[in-house]
């Protein structure tokens, strides 16, 4: 079977594995623990773990703060901005198109009288500068907007919008998800970007461990935000709880195997999308519709209408050859609210099929679609 559904979840590499095992059965020592050998060889590869995710950021190692995923850092950065500074303003600006777990923060905290603006997105799922500038007030506090998009692909000028809060004085926060490990992030060439979310699993490392990227100022002091989760003061403070060593280690490897293999593993996600859209087109003509564009896009990621097919149906028969999906694997219960958001009718929603490459895909593979 073809697996085409790496915007959900990727294939953890085999070396990730390997690096990993160790630290499951033999290297179990406590990280925050002192003195012994099983704490100091857990504190270096933790620390040897953050210093390769930084590289893959281009960030310092001591803005990374380990999390249990994308989920827990969007909660953390929207959360504790709302808190912190809710004596300087009660206002957020986000999208429409956001992840659940960004929109769902929203939602709460305008439950709880902070205002909430949602820009809307064009027809790819993208918003403005322009739309930036005239939706901020004296109020905003946080604005935050995803760099790619999970279901459409399409990035975010997020140099320039972050460059917009910077020259402002307002916190920027970017859900980078789906781009790390196929976009190239320069952190230290983003000054605007005060935090960034990312999840290893997205790129070939294990589930349940992220980064919450805090910026740090000229004296290495952190962005001021209130925890998610207080406790022993793990992190420098910033995120307690017991460090979970062996995933830690995990996408520190994950990190390493992206920034060495970025060039080889883009252009392949490059070619492969190419060659994809070729025999969709050869094998569908004029039955089929793409719901994005194909510049300034996330490599891999097609959303494609079958016009008149239910997706439902048509992945229940794909599925003993390729694996695929609806949309967002986080609201596959729903339509697609980017989707919607995007302008499509929800007969077109339903017809929609979400085919994402991964690097380690094989051409060859994608011959199963001339079988079809």
């Amino acid at each position: 079977m073809l697996y085409l559904d790496n915007s959900a979840t990727t294939q953890i590499h085999p070396s990730v594995k390997e690096k990993m095992l160790p630290f499951l059965f033999e290297e179990f020592g406590n990280a925050s623990s002192k003195y012994y050998e099983q704490a100091t060889t857990a504190k270096n590869a933790v620390d040897e773990a953050r210093k390769n995710v930084a590289l893959l950021l281009s960030s310092k190692e001591q803005e990374i703060v380990f999390t249990s995923g994308s989920t827990e850092s969007n909660n953390y950065f929207i959360k504790g901005t709302a808190h912190k500074l809710a004596h300087k303003g009660n206002h957020i600006v986000t999208t429409n198109v956001e992840h659940p777990s960004v929109l769902e923060c929203c939602k709460f905290l305008e439950s709880n009288g902070f205002t909430v603006t949602y820009l809307e997105a064009d027809e790819n799922g993208r918003v403005s500068e322009n739309q930036l500038v005239e939706s901020i007030t004296d109020q905003t506090i946080l604005v935050s907007i995803m760099w790619g998009n999970n279901e459409t692909g399409a990035l975010n000028p997020i140099k320039e919008l972050s460059q917009i809060c910077l020259d402002r004085n307002i916190y920027f926060h970017t859900d980078a998800t789906q781009v790390v490990g196929k976009v190239r992030v320069h952190l230290d060439q983003l000054p605007g970007v005060t935090f960034l979310s990312c999840s290893a699993h997205k790129f070939h490392g294990p589930k349940g461990i992220g980064v919450a990227f805090v910026r740090h100022d000229e004296f290495g002091v952190p962005t001021p935000l209130t925890p998610l989760l207080h406790g022993g003061g793990q992190e420098n403070d910033l995120r307690s709880g017991t460090l979970a060593l062996h995933n830690i280690v995990g996408i520190g490897e994950a990190s390493r195997i992206a920034y060495k293999e970025f060039h080889s593993n883009e252009t392949s996600l490059i070619e492969n999308e190419k060659i994809l859209i070729s025999l969709l087109n050869e094998k569908f003509s004029n039955h089929i519709k793409y719901n994005n564009d194909n510049d300034n896009k996330i490599p891999g990621i097609l959303s494609v209408q079958f016009i008149g097919v239910n997706n439902e149906i048509l992945l229940k028969k794909l599925a003993p050859y390729i694996a695929a999906s609806t949309g967002s694997a986080c609201s596959s219960s729903k339509p697609s609210h980017v989707l919607k958001a995007i302008g499509l009718s929800l007969e077109e929603i339903r017809s929609t099929v979400r085919f994402s490459l991964s690097s380690h895909t094989k051409k060859e593979e994608l011959d199963i679609f001339k079988s079809l």
